[in-house]
């Protein structure tokens, strides 16, 4: 295990656990914790041994709820520089997969942490909400695309009323994979993140990329863009290996290429 001061890192097998480590505040989003946890992300995702991503965060209350307003009235200008790897996150830019697991309330900038995610875990007492607009904001963070992830009709009405729901109306809506107890909360995120760790890593990346591809591109585009993708993975050492290993009865071993 290592600590970056606002963000803890650990691998459990082949799965890197990210861990907010601000809960005295709530796990607000300072400047110097985004940039942290932009490079604890990026470093996950660029290592070859790391298969999955566990995205989740200390204290009992909250998971994150979003700016730190304190941090902001006092240097509002450091909230507007880029931040390019928490960016390469935030865009979805990431080839390994992110399992977001919230133990706490997750609001504004928290809800869109989760939102990053490709699968999101919820303890069943969990608030969740982008309330921006409640303080005449917006969801700048990605929040706005939460009709991505659930229908329009519920979409807006998150995004537009600003209220709050609870986790098992979250998982009602499409919003949430899997919906535990706390206690269970690590297990289960866990569990799923080494359930994807055991598939091999290029088919893995290529198929998280085509399936957020697909709602922005038109049919053409999109089968195109298999064509491609089937070229390179159908050809790879991987592929070959999985066919092998299943025609004789056993694990495979990924080679990443």
């Amino acid at each position: 295990m290592s600590a970056e001061s606002t963000v803890i890192t650990e691998d459990v097998g082949a799965v890197r656990v990210v861990t907010l480590n601000r809960p005295e505040f709530l796990n607000a989003l300072d400047m110097p914790t985004v940039a942290q946890l932009g490079r604890a992300l990026c470093a996950a995702d660029d290592d070859g041994a790391v298969r999955a991503i566990v995205l989740t965060a200390a204290g009992g209350r909250a998971f994150c709820v979003g700016m730190d307003l304190k941090a902001f009235a006092a240097d509002p200008q450091s909230f507007q520089q880029p931040q390019p790897e928490f960016e390469r996150f935030q865009r979805g830019r990431l080839g390994t997969p992110v399992i977001g697991a919230a133990q706490g309330t997750a609001v504004g900038g928290g809800l869109e942490l989760l939102l990053a995610c490709d699968l999101i875990v919820l303890a069943d007492h969990v608030k969740l909400g982008l309330p921006e607009v409640k303080r005449g904001l917006f969801a700048a963070g990605g929040g706005t695309r939460i009709s991505t992830r659930v229908p329009l009709a519920l979409a807006m009405e998150l995004a537009l009323t600003g209220d709050f729901i609870l986790a098992p109306r979250a998982y009602e809506m499409g919003l949430a994979n899997r919906v535990v107890p706390v206690g269970e909360l690590r297990d289960c995120a866990l569990g799923l993140a080494g359930a994807i760790a055991r598939n091999a890593p290029l088919a893995l990346a290529t198929t998280k990329r085509l399936v957020l591809d697909a709602p922005s591109l038109s049919r053409d585009e999109a089968w195109a863009e298999i064509a491609a993708a089937q070229a390179t993975i159908f050809a790879s050492r991987d592929a070959a290996e999985g066919a092998a290993a299943f025609a004789a009865g056993r694990d495979p071993v990924w080679s990443g290429s």
